[in-house]
C-alpha cells in the first residue's frame, strides 16, 4: 500500500484524481460507511469457522481503494499498473474497483449540496420546479468488438461512426452542468428510440411545462410531448429555396445551435475521463462507469459553484 506522504500527494493533485481534496473527503465520509456495511454483510453471510473480524486484514484501506478507482476512471490506468503503484496484487485492485465503482454510480448527479438526481423522472421534476431549460444529447463510447459468433454481435456497431460502441443519453441544464447520464445501450439504437425507451416522452407529456433542447436526431418528440422538446427548424424547401427562407432558416438554426451547444461542453468534460474516451474492459461495466463519472464530475461542478458563491 502507498505511504501517507504518497497518499497525501495523490489527494492534493486534482490532475491525478480529477477532484479537489474537499470532494474526496466528502466521498470518503459518504461512501466509506456503505462499503464497510456491505463488506460486513458479505462476511456475515458466509459459513465461517472463525469469528467475523478474525483472520488476515486488508492491505488496501478504503481511502486507497477509492483513490485507485478514481485514478483508473480518470486516466484509464490498468489494474497491473495500479497494483504496482499501491503495492498489492492485481486481483486486489480488480476487486477494489469492482466494489467501489457501483457505489459511485448509485450516487446520481449532484446539483447542489442538498440536491441529488438519480433518475430521469427526478431530473424532469427538478427542471419543472426550477423553471430551467434542459438539453439532451446522445454520446457514444467505443468498446471492444464482441467475439465472433456471439448473438447480436452487430447491435454494437454505430450507424454514425461505423465502430463498435455503446450509447448514453446525457441531460444538462442551460449552463452545461450534468444532471443525468443514462445506462449504456448498444450504439445501433437511434437517439430518439433510446429516449423513448427511457420513458422521456411519458415523463414530459405528463409532467410540468418546460423546454428541452435537442438536436435533429430527436425530431418528432416535440409533437409527442406537447412542444416541450424543441429541435432545429425543419427545412420545408428541399430544392431551390427562396433566398428569404434560406436566410431565416440559417438564423433560426444558428440560434438553436448556440443554445444547445452547452450539452456538447458537458459531454466533452465527461470524455476527459479516459475511461469514457475508449473502454477496453467488459462492456457490461459501461453503465456503472458512465454513471460513476457523471456523478463525480457533477459533484465537483456543484462544489466549485458553491465555493464561488461563498466567495
Amino acid at each position: 500500500m502507498v505511504g501517507n506522504r504518497a497518499r497525501a500527494a495523490i489527494i492534493r493533485s486534482q490532475r491525478i484524481t480529477g477532484l479537489t481534496p474537499d470532494v474526496i473527503a466528502e466521498l470518503v465520509a459518504e461512501i466509506g460507511p456503505l462499503w464497510h456495511e456491505r463488506r460486513q454483510a458479505v462476511l456475515t453471510s458466509r459459513p465461517r469457522r472463525r469469528a467475523v473480524g478474525a483472520g488476515a486484514k486488508h492491505k488496501l484501506v478504503f481511502i486507497d481503494r477509492l483513490l485507485a478507482t478514481l485514478v483508473h476512471l480518470r486516466h484509464g490506468a490498468t489494474h497491473d499498473v495500479l497494483a504496482c503503484w499501491f503495492g498489492v496484487d492485481r486481483s486486489t485492485i480488480t476487486r477494489a474497483i469492482g466494489e467501489v465503482r457501483p457505489l459511485l454510480a448509485e450516487r446520481g448527479c449532484t446539483v447542489a449540496p442538498d440536491v441529488r438526481l438519480r433518475t430521469l423522472a427526478e431530473v424532469v421534476d427538478h427542471l419543472g420546479a426550477s423553471g430551467q431549460t434542459g438539453i439532451i444529447d446522445g454520446t457514444e463510447i467505443r468498446v471492444r468488438r464482441p467475439a465472433a459468433g456471439r448473438k447480436d454481435r452487430e447491435k454494437f456497431i454505430s450507424g454514425k461512426n461505423k465502430q463498435n460502441a455503446v450509447k448514453s443519453m446525457v441531460v444538462t441544464d442551460a449552463a452545461g452542468r450534468l444532471l443525468f447520464c443514462s445506462p449504456a445501450e448498444p450504439a445501433s439504437c437511434a437517439d430518439i428510440t433510446h429516449a423513448r425507451k427511457l420513458g422521456l416522452v411519458r415523463l414530459l407529456a405528463d409532467g410540468p411545462a418546460m423546454e428541452i433542447l435537442a438536436d435533429a436526431g430527436y425530431q418528432g418528440l416535440g409533437a409527442q410531448t406537447g412542444g416541450r422538446v424543441v429541435t432545429p427548424p425543419h427545412r420545408k424547401f428541399k430544392k431551390n429555396p427562396p433566398e428569404w427562407y434560406e436566410e431565416m432558416y440559417e438564423r433560426q438554426r444558428k440560434a438553436h445551435s448556440s443554445r444547445r451547444i452547452r450539452v456538447e461542453h458537458g459531454i466533452s468534460h465527461l470524455k476527459n475521463w479516459r475511461a469514457l474516451a475508449r473502454h477496453h474492459g467488459r462492456r457490461e461495466h459501461m453503465s456503472d462507469i458512465i454513471q460513476a463519472v457523471a456523478g463525480l464530475l457533477s459533484h465537483q461542478q456543484a462544489a466549485t459553484m458553491a465555493s464561488g458563491t461563498r466567495t
